[in-house]
């Protein structure tokens, strides 16, 4: 039977009482990683514990696709290892008024399309009834979107009169836990032509056909590469195995909203902010106006993945909202193959500055109060209304500090 973290610490009365000899060292923190559960860059959930623990990162948050599968294994392995965990799910929403205004949110390719994040949820997961409906309506909504992809891939590949095909079951079983995504495709594929195609100079041909006559940019060698240039070619739009996503089958924000909230998390909208020419996507643009946006819809929580940000935008974002009383955490995500540090880096894939590394960590205890104290059945940081309790926040920040160093010391 799955348990709370929680089960063994004392009531917050007692655990700030007891607190004396708590430090306010800021730790290293990675508030947003995919795991074997979505898609991700880690072969098992352990191994992002494994690195974490080399890189004396001591917060490690969770953050899948449409699904809290993976929390059960990420509580047993943070108490193992004594790093703490957030407890995060993340999703696509869409917002249809930005759609139909041609306006990009965080998706700078489909207006409208809304990436959202929800942090620290209830663990563990306590959802029922129409909410869990909607949950599990979305998830077998991305199922079937992937199984009509390979479906798709198959009959391109009988065209190519290649002996090669897929089942949805087969690659599932194999590459995925609960949602099969389009970079399982991509990995199932390639490694099924370094299978068939024992000299690197045959497979190099095969992607030629593969690709409708262009030549491989990547090496043999190359997992990587070859698996983005399969999804580029074949699994996005234009591709031989594309299928759209049906704009009806994304819930609403609010939707999304009602989800988080119920599962007693915390709103968050994940900032996209600046691409590597400098540009912004229409609605994050304006800093101002993108707070008011966000107030307006009761969203007091943001994250950021500043590995493709440029320190200098990253720094003067992070510190408009976070006097603004903003919760803010940094991630890396690992949601695609390539296995980088789990240590939080800027652009210029250096260590964020003091400043950058304390309102992560901040943001953290923010989110591990409110994670402890929901849990044991008290007000977490947003009220009935779904509004934060701004005026509360360095109270949080207190608490939550508490509760990650009394994890880490009891595990």
């Amino acid at each position: 039977m799955e348990e709370s973290i929680f089960k063994k610490f004392p009531n917050p009365d007692v655990m700030i009482t007891d607190s004396k000899n708590i430090d306010n060292l800021v730790l290293q923190i990675n508030g947003h990683i995919h795991t074997p559960y979505s898609y991700s860059a880690f072969s098992e959930i352990r191994q992002s514990f494994d690195m974490a623990r080399k890189e004396k990162v001591d917060v490690l948050g969770i953050n899948d696709f449409y699904t809290m599968d993976g929390y059960r294994e990420f509580s047993e392995w943070a108490e193992i290892y004594h790093i703490f965990p957030l407890y995060n799910i993340e999703f696509m929403a869409l917002q249809k008024d930005l759609q139909e205004k041609g306006i990009r949110v965080n998706d700078p390719n489909n207006p409208g399309r809304t990436y959202f994040s929800g942090k620290g949820l209830k663990y563990p997961v306590d959802l029922s009834g129409s909410i869990l409906k909607r949950l599990q309506d979305v998830q077998k909504g991305s199922n079937c979107q992937t199984g009509e992809m390979i479906e798709k891939l198959n009959d391109f590949l009988k065209e190519l009169n290649m002996d090669i095909s897929f089942s949805f079951d087969e690659v599932k079983k194999k590459y995925a836990r609960n949602l099969l995504r389009e970079r399982h495709i991509a990995k199932a594929l390639r490694e099924k032509i370094a299978e068939v195609f024992s000299d690197e100079e045959k497979q190099k041909a095969f992607y030629v056909k593969l690709f409708s006559g262009k030549s491989v940019k990547s090496s043999m060698k190359d997992e990587v590469g070859l698996e983005n240039e399969i999804r580029s070619n074949l699994l996005k739009s234009g591709g031989k195995a594309f299928v759209a996503e049906d704009d009806k089958s994304f819930l609403s924000l609010e939707q999304v909203i009602e989800i988080i909230i119920s599962a007693g998390g915390i709103p968050c909208y994940p900032v996209l902010l600046d691409n590597a020419k400098g540009e912004y996507t229409d609605y994050e643009g304006d800093f101002d106006k993108l707070y008011r946006n966000l107030l307006e819809k009761k969203i007091y929580s943001l994250e950021l993945i500043p590995g493709r940000n440029r320190p200098g935008i990253l720094e003067k974002f992070v510190s408009f909202f976070n006097e603004k009383g903003f919760v803010i955490t940094f991630g890396t995500e690992h949601n695609t193959p390539r296995l980088d540090p789990i240590t939080v880096l800027d652009g210029n894939k250096k260590p964020l500055s003091d400043n950058m590394k304390k309102i992560s960590y901040e943001g953290a205890c923010v989110i591990a109060a409110h994670q402890y104290l929901v849990s044991i059945g008290e007000k977490g940081y947003l009220m009935k209304n779904g509004r934060a309790r701004l005026e509360e926040r360095k109270k949080f920040i207190n608490l939550g500090n508490i509760v990650i160093k009394h994890f880490i010391a009891e595990g």
